[in-house]
C-alpha cells in the first residue's frame, strides 16, 4: 500500500486532501453543536450567542470623511465599547499600507488638486479604469506639505502651515456628495495602518483587502505587508473577496493570526481567481469553511428587496452559514441610504431586523453610522415591552396619524398610530360647506386627496385669508361630495431628494369625519387621549357662515362625549378660538406658536397662561440648526406649561447633520436634553420605541444615546438665534367675528333635505339660488384660477 502511494503521488495527495476536508467538516460539526448549546442560553441568535459586532467602516464615515482620523476618533465616543474599526488597506508605490476607501483616489480625496497630472489608466478587475491610483504615489507624496518660504514640514501627519504657505497635500474628503462638506479640509490627511492601530488602540481591528490581484500585477505584495505589519499591529479580522488571497496567506499567520472572513460581492459579480460568480460560491459554504471562520455579505443576501424597494421574505443564508460553522457579517448599512420602504426611513428598525427578528441574528454589521448600530445592539437589554419610564416621561402624539406610512388622517394611519404606541392621536379639523367637521391636514383638498382627478376640479378659488395661491377648499364642497374623494400619500421630500413614502399605497382611503375619529379613539384601550386642531376659524365664521367651535363640540356630544379616562386637547394658533373652547368645554387648551421663535418674553407667557394649559412649538424654536439652543422650554416650564414639539420625521434629510441622520438621536436630544413633554410625529413607532427604553431612567446614558450639544460640530456658526422673540402682542388677536348667514354657493347636485350627516344629525339645506351675474363672475374666477394652477 505504501509502495502504491509512493508510485502514485497524485492519488496520495487526493486522498490526503479528502481526509483533511472530512476532518474539517467533522470538527466544524462538533464546534457547531457546542456553539448551538452555548447560544441557547443567550438572547442573541448569533453563532456564538454573543452580541453582534459593530464594525465601523472607515470610522464614523457617515458624518466624517471615510478613513479620516476624525472619523476613527469619533467611534469610541458614540459606540459600544467593543466596536471594531474597519480599514480598507491600500498599498502605495513604496509598499506602505494606508487606510483609504479604494485603490482609486479621485472620489474620496483631493488628489486631483494636489497632483493634477498624475491621472493614469489601468485594468482593474479586467475593466479599463482612468483615475488617480494609490500605486502611483509614495507615502511621502501623500503626506507632504510644500511651504512657499520654508522646507518640507510635517509632524504626526498633521500639517504645520508657515506664513503665506502654499501646500500640496492629499486629504480624504467625503466620497458621497449628499453628505456634509463641512468636514472636507486638509487636516484629514491619509493615515497608515500602523498610525490608526497605535493611535486608537481599538478593541478590534478589521483589515479589508479588496484588490490583492491588482497589487500583485504591479509587483506589490499585500501578503508581505500584512505579515510585516502584524509584528507590531494586532489584526483581529482579515477579509477579502479573492479566494487566491486566502490560499496564499492562509498558513503564514499561524494559530495566533486574525480571523479570516471571505467577502461575498453581489451575486452576479465574478470572483477573479476562479471565474465563478459569488452566487455560485454561496451554495458551497462547507468549502468556504475550510479556510475562513466567517463570511461578509451584502444585506440583500439576507433580506432581499424587490424592484420597488420592498422587502421580500428573508433567506435562510444566516441559518445555513451557522450550520456550516461560519459567522455571518452583513455590510451596506448607512442611515442616509435608501432603505426598504418597510422600515419607514428608520435605520434602527433595519438593524433590528437583522439582529432581533426571532429567527436569527447576524454576527456583526458593517456600518457608516456605528452609533445607530450600537443602539440596536444595546436595545436587547434596554427596551421593555411594557412602558417602564418614570423619569422624563412624555407623550407620543401623532401628526395626522402614522402619516409617514399611510395617507394622513386615514383610518389606516390612525389605526397604525394606535398599534405603534401613540399616546395621543390627532385630528386637524376641516369643514365642508354644509358644516360637517372631518380630519385632514389642510383645507386645500389638493393637498392630500385625489380631488385633482375628480369632477370637482372646477371648484378652484383663491382665498387670501388662508393662502396666496389657488386651491380647491373643503368649504366649497358638501360632505356628500367630500366623502367620495380618496386620501393620497404625501411625499415631503420627493422634490430635490427623491425620497418617497410607501409608494404602493394608492389613493384608496376614505376621508374620516370627526365623529368616526372619536368613535375609533373611544374603542382603543391604549390611547391616553386625542388632540383636535382647529384653524381658520375666523374666516369660516365671517365669510362662510360656519361655526367651527359649535360643530366640533356637537360631534363630541354625538359621539357620546369621549371615554372619561381619556384626555381631550384642543389646539389652535388663534387665542380667541381657544378662549371660546375654554368657555364652552372642560377640555385641555393647547396654544400653538406657529412661527419659529428664538425666545419668548414673560409677558407673552402670562397672556398664554390665562387661557392655555400647554404650548406647541416648532423644533427650530428649541434648537436652531444645532448652532444653538433657546431657553423657550425652560421658560414655559417655569410657568407650569407643558411643551410639545412638532413635527418629527424619520427621513434623514429632515434632521440637522448633528443628529447623525438618526431620528432616535434627535428625539432623545429634545426629550432628555431640552426636557420637552411630547413629540408630535408622523412616525409614532420610532418615538414609542424610544419611550420604552429603560436607559431613560439612568443617570449615565450609554455613548450611543448621546445628548447632542448645540454647536458641538459646527462651533464656528454664529450662536445668536436667527428667530425673533415671541411677545404678548403676538398672542393677542382680535375677537372672533359673528357667524354670518351666507347663501350657499352653486354646487351641482343639490343635497337632499333628509340626507343624514355622519353624526346622524339631519341637516336642512335652503334652496340654491345664484344670480346669472354671479355665475359669470364665477366662470371668470375659474379661468383665472386654472391659469394659476
Amino acid at each position: 500500500m505504501i509502495t502504491y502511494m509512493q508510485d502514485n503521488p497524485s492519488m496520495f495527495r487526493l486522498r490526503a486532501s479528502k481526509f483533511l476536508l472530512l476532518s474539517v467538516l467533522i470538527l466544524s460539526q462538533f464546534l457547531s453543536t457546542q456553539l448551538l448549546a452555548q447560544r441557547s442560553k443567550s438572547p442573541w441568535q448569533t453563532l456564538t450567542g454573543e452580541a453582534p459586532l459593530v464594525i465601523a467602516r472607515g470610522g464614523f464615515s457617515g458624518l466624517f470623511p471615510d478613513s479620516s482620523v476624525t472619523a476613527y476618533s469619533f467611534v469610541s465616543a458614540t459606540s459600544v465599547p467593543d466596536a471594531v474599526l474597519w480599514c480598507d488597506v491600500q498599498l502605495t508605490k513604496d509598499g506602505v499600507g494606508i487606510c483609504f476607501p479604494d485603490v482609486t483616489m479621485y472620489k474620496d480625496s483631493n488628489v486631483q488638486d494636489a497632483y493634477p497630472k498624475r491621472k493614469n489608466s489601468y485594468l482593474l478587475n479586467g475593466v479599463p479604469t482612468q483615475d488617480w491610483f494609490t500605486i502611483d504615489f509614495t507615502s511621502k507624496d501623500l503626506k507632504s506639505v510644500f511651504c512657499k518660504f520654508g522646507a518640507l514640514k510635517e509632524q504626526n501627519l498633521l500639517c504645520i502651515y508657515s506664513y503665506k504657505s502654499i501646500f500640496q497635500t492629499v486629504a480624504v474628503i467625503r466620497g458621497i456628495l449628499s453628505r456634509s462638506p463641512a468636514f472636507d479640509d486638509n487636516r484629514n490627511v491619509i493615515s497608515t495602518v500602523e498610525n490608526i492601530a497605535t493611535q486608537f488602540k481599538p478593541a478590534g481591528f478589521w483589515l479589508n483587502v479588496q484588490h490583492d490581484a491588482f497589487y500583485a500585477q504591479h509587483n506589490l505584495s499585500m501578503s508581505g505587508f500584512l505579515l510585516s505589519v502584524s509584528k507590531t499591529v494586532t489584526i483581529d479580522y482579515l477579509s477579502s473577496p479573492e479566494l487566491k488571497f486566502f490560499r496564499d496567506i492562509g498558513s503564514r499567520f499561524g494559530k495566533t493570526g486574525p480571523k479570516f472572513v471571505f467577502r461575498f460581492l453581489e451575486k452576479d459579480d465574478v470572483e477573479v481567481s476562479t471565474n465563478q460568480t459569488y452566487g455560485s460560491l454561496m451554495t458551497n459554504l462547507t468549502f468556504i469553511k475550510t479556510f475562513a471562520s466567517g463570511v461578509l455579505v451584502p444585506k440583500s443576501y439576507i433580506w432581499p428587496v424587490d424592484k420597488d424597494q420592498y422587502l421580500l421574505p428573508h433567506t435562510t443564508f444566516v441559518q445555513d452559514a451557522h450550520k456550516a460553522g461560519l459567522q455571518v457579517y452583513a455590510s451596506g448599512f448607512a442611515n442616509d441610504f435608501d432603505l426598504a420602504y418597510n422600515y419607514s426611513y428608520d435605520p434602527l428598525a433595519e438593524y433590528l431586523s437583522f439582529m432581533d427578528n426571532g429567527n436569527f441574528s447576524v454576527d456583526g454589521v458593517v456600518s457608516d453610522f456605528p452609533l445607530t448600530a450600537s443602539s440596536a445592539v444595546g436595545k436587547q437589554n434596554t427596551v421593555s415591552p411594557i412602558l417602564e419610564v418614570t423619569q422624563g416621561d412624555f407623550f407620543v402624539i401623532s401628526k395626522n396619524g402614522a402619516s409617514g406610512d399611510y395617507p394622513g388622517c386615514s383610518d389606516l394611519a390612525y389605526s397604525k398610530a394606535i398599534e405603534d404606541g401613540a399616546d395621543i392621536i390627532d385630528c386637524a379639523i376641516q369643514m365642508s360647506s354644509d358644516g360637517i367637521p372631518f380630519c385632514l391636514n389642510s383645507s386645500n383638498l389638493l393637498e392630500g386627496t385625489n380631488v385633482f382627478q375628480s369632477p370637482f376640479i372646477n371648484r378652484s378659488s383663491t382665498v387670501p385669508e388662508i393662502a396666496p395661491h389657488a386651491g380647491i377648499y373643503s368649504f366649497s364642497l358638501r360632505w356628500s361630495e367630500i366623502k367620495t374623494l380618496r386620501l393620497a400619500m404625501t411625499h415631503p421630500y420627493s422634490l430635490g431628494f427623491n425620497l418617497f413614502r410607501n409608494p404602493r399605497e394608492k389613493s384608496s382611503e376614505k376621508i374620516v369625519p370627526l365623529y368616526d375619529f372619536l368613535i375609533l379613539a373611544n374603542k382603543s384601550s391604549s390611547l391616553v387621549g386625542v388632540l383636535i386642531s382647529v384653524e381658520n376659524v375666523a374666516y369660516l365664521r365671517g365669510k362662510q357662515g360656519i361655526d367651527v367651535v359649535k360643530e366640533v363640540l356637537y360631534a363630541f356630544k354625538e359621539a357620546c362625549c369621549i371615554d372619561a379616562t381619556k384626555r381631550v386637547m384642543i389646539q389652535s394658533s388663534n387665542s380667541p378660538v381657544l378662549v371660546d373652547f375654554k368657555k364652552q368645554s372642560p377640555y385641555e387648551i393647547v396654544y400653538q406658536v406657529e412661527e419659529n421663535v428664538g425666545d419668548i418674553v414673560d409677558s407673552a407667557i402670562e397672556e398664554i397662561k390665562k387661557f392655555a394649559d400647554a404650548v406647541v412649538v416648532s423644533r427650530r424654536s428649541v434648537y436652531f440648526f444645532l448652532s444653538g439652543q433657546t431657553h423657550l422650554v425652560e421658560k414655559l416650564h417655569k410657568f407650569n406649561l407643558p411643551v410639545y414639539v412638532k413635527t418629527f420625521r424619520n427621513e434623514f434629510v429632515s434632521q440637522p447633520w448633528d443628529f447623525f441622520s438618526d431620528a432616535t438621536v434627535e428625539i432623545n436630544t429634545y426629550v432628555a436634553g431640552a426636557g420637552v413633554n411630547g413629540t408630535i410625529t408622523e412616525f409614532p413607532l420610532t418615538a414609542a420605541r424610544y419611550k420604552r427604553n429603560r436607559c431613560l431612567t439612568r443617570k449615565d446614558h450609554p455613548p450611543y444615546m448621546p445628548l447632542v450639544k448645540p454647536a458641538g460640530l459646527l462651533g464656528f456658526v454664529n450662536h445668536d438665534s436667527p428667530h425673533p422673540a415671541f411677545t404678548a402682542d403676538d398672542v393677542t388677536e382680535p375677537p372672533l367675528p359673528p357667524v354670518t348667514f351666507r347663501t350657499p354657493p352653486n354646487i351641482p347636485g343639490p343635497l337632499s333635505t333628509d340626507e343624514k350627516a355622519p353624526n346622524s344629525k339631519t341637516r336642512l339645506t335652503p334652496p340654491l339660488l345664484l344670480p346669472a351675474l354671479a355665475m359669470a363672475l364665477a366662470s371668470l374666477l375659474l379661468l383665472s384660477s386654472l391659469s394659476i394652477l
